[in-house]
């Protein structure tokens, strides 16, 4: 079971990243590029995922995983954090970063996932 603290931890590993506050949420970005957005008093986050990888997280688990938006080839998907373990929200927090990133910047951080 994840806490705020552990996304919160794990975002601030990845390098490049930026956190704004809009007062009910937070958004991160990359390169001024949106990866993820945090809702504290609900405890979930929204992250950017392949398509395919949103509609599969859903269907295998709709209590711990919503939709929340398509864009193109990316699919969002709102992830409530109790039903999550750490390791498994470093490696979607890591994709949805990965996927925003500038190239120089992924390339460099490599495979690393945030611990």
């Amino acid at each position: 079971m994840c806490t705020v603290a552990d996304f919160l931890e794990l975002v601030r590993q990845l390098p490049g990243v930026a956190r704004s506050d809009h007062g009910r949420y937070a958004r991160f970005q990359v390169d001024a590029h949106t990866f993820g957005y945090l809702w504290e008093p609900t405890r979930t986050v929204g992250l950017k995922q392949p398509l395919a990888e949103q509609l599969a997280l859903v269907a295998e688990r709709p209590e711990v995983f919503e939709v929340q938006f398509t864009a193109g080839a990316f699919g969002w998907v709102v992830v409530h954090l109790e039903g999550v373990e750490r390791d498994e929200l470093a490696e979607l927090a890591f994709e949805a970063w990965r996927l925003t990133a500038p190239a120089g910047l992924a390339a460099e951080r490599g495979d690393e996932l945030p611990a």
